[in-house]
């Protein structure tokens, strides 16, 4: 085993393979439809949708930085947060698309890293990339909870 296969094994199990913590990313929006990932706690709160374009985004952003790619490159305009106007099933799916599509590349840029990139403190920046690596994984689990936590509460509320 070397120093990568640890934080790859602990990037698939936060995201999507069986884990100790219980429900990882991937898991938490299994079974969701459109409508329930478009619902809203609150006048201005993040749905589901949005917290699914998120998660893609930053994995994205992890991504850029071993990758050099230019900024502006993600497949929507923006960044961190992103405004989700549809409500379908195409819609949804494409965002969970793009999720898969981002943690898919993020993968493979982790498993090319060596020991030495692992351990370097890019300029300009005070988080390595173990770091950086360490957090990516913690925000799939952060949000994986939110999101069964934004199930229950729209359960418990009923439908709006």
């Amino acid at each position: 085993m070397n120093t990568i296969d640890p934080i790859l094994s602990q990037l698939d199990e936060a995201y999507d393979r069986r884990s100790w913590h219980g429900t990882n990313l991937r898991g938490s929006i299994r079974r969701v439809t459109a409508a329930h990932a478009a619902w809203r706690p609150a006048r201005g709160r993040h749905n589901i949708q949005e917290i699914v374009v998120h998660c893609a985004y930053w994995k994205y952003a992890v991504r850029r930085r071993f990758t050099g790619e230019p900024r502006a490159s993600f497949p929507l305009r923006g960044s961190n947060w992103f405004p989700r106007p549809r409500v379908d099933e195409k819609a949804w799916r494409d965002d969970i698309g793009l999720l898969n599509d981002a943690h898919r590349r993020l993968r493979l840029v982790i498993a090319d890293l060596s020991v030495r990139q692992l351990e370097r403190t890019p300029r300009g920046s005070s988080v390595s990339n173990r770091a950086l690596l360490s957090g990516i994984i913690a925000h799939d689990v952060y949000h994986a909870g939110q999101i069964q936590l934004l199930k229950r509460l729209r359960t418990s509320r009923g439908p709006r």
